[in-house]
């Protein structure tokens, strides 16, 4: 399963950690750290993100998943035959309220779950 989004510092990241299997995640313009408002959303679910680094997206990436979930990443996301794509439209996390973090959050978990 790979999680992507444009900078690989919320959504991909939230979802790769909440994701109970083989996971990655990366993004098509990633960004230097991830968000602190989703570093401290994630510690209340036990999960430290401050120690990761945003990547990348790459073809091999995409070649490697079996299932590719996108989230606003839009026509920069490659597309290789043969996998099955998902997109979820989520807001991007970034600089928003801890209480919207949350709830971005707490979706994408429902999500997850529902893989």
């Amino acid at each position: 399963m790979l999680f992507v989004c444009v900078q690989n510092a919320g959504r991909s990241q939230m979802a790769e950690a909440l994701y109970a299997g083989n996971g990655r995640s990366a993004g098509t313009a990633p960004a230097r750290a991830v968000h602190p408002e989703v570093v401290e959303v994630m510690r209340e679910r036990g999960v430290d993100l401050s120690g990761r680094t945003p990547r990348a997206l790459g073809r091999a990436d995409v070649e490697w998943a079996d299932v590719v979930v996108t989230m606003g990443c839009g026509d920069a996301c490659p597309y290789v035959p043969g996998k099955r794509y998902v997109d979820w439209e989520l807001p991007d996390p970034a600089g928003k309220p801890v209480d919207e973090v949350r709830a971005i959050r707490d979706e994408i978990e429902r999500r997850v779950a529902a893989l």
